[in-house]
């Protein structure tokens, strides 16, 4: 993970180096993508004629990481229990993650009005998701899946003094279906791993309980720096 942040944010700053570093950006955004979300990125506008080079680091809290309809886990309750109905009885806890890196490619578009620059954006994606169930007798299980995929958006800003602008970012991410590894500790202690790839008969399964983003719509907004 390290490493991939590291030569993304190296890509583009050697990309920036062409211009000598003039008119590069660095933005901070916070809002929604799936549940509450921030996301760090640097952008190089301009390298070619208006075309520009983005890349950015964004995490998420998920709203929802465990499919409540899915069945509570065996011999933690009687037939027909779902993880929903253990949360709302306080048996069952959910927690998780999404951190993903993104790289695109943008087109400025001017000034559509006056002190407001717009840009449209398009790349590859990252996606690092996590989710946990937990339960109070010391059962936990923990889904895990990386997978690539495709976004697309735009981005306004509004400048607020010669370096600083306003920013705002609305876009989709879609992401393909990946191996799904799943950790788990039993309620005596002992624990096993597992790893569904997508061709495996037990993919959908686990698939329909750990909620991860398909196609994922975002709203930010934040501030951005030039340099």
């Amino acid at each position: 993970m390290k490493k991939l942040i590291s030569l993304t944010i190296l890509a583009v700053s050697a990309t920036a180096g062409a211009q000598a570093f003039n008119n590069l950006h660095l933005g901070l955004t916070g809002g929604y993508a799936g549940g509450l979300s921030g996301e760090v990125f640097v952008h190089a506008p301009n390298v070619i004629g208006p075309v520009g080079v983005k890349v950015g680091v964004a995490y998420t809290r998920p709203s929802d990481s465990i499919n409540d309809a899915s069945p509570e886990l065996p011999g933690l309750s009687g037939p027909g229990e779902t993880f929903g109905a253990a949360k709302q009885a306080g048996r069952a806890t959910e927690s998780g993650s999404q951190t993903v890196v993104s790289i695109d490619g943008t087109y400025g578009l001017g000034e559509v009005a006056p002190g407001i620059d717009t840009l449209v954006y398009g790349g590859v994606r990252y996606g690092m998701f996590r989710a946990n169930e937990e339960y109070g007798s010391g059962r936990t299980t923990t889904y895990s899946s990386s997978s690539f995929g495709l976004g697309a958006g735009a981005m306004a800003s509004y400048a607020l003094t010669g370096n600083l602008s306003l920013v705002g970012d609305l876009g989709a991410d879609y992401f393909f279906n990946s191996a799904i590894n799943v950790n788990a500790t039993k309620t005596d202690g002992t624990s096993y791993s597992d790893r569904y790839d997508t061709s495996d008969g037990s993919y959908a399964e686990n698939g329909a309980r750990f909620i991860r983003p398909g196609t994922n719509f975002k709203a930010r907004i934040g501030v951005k720096y030039m340099f």
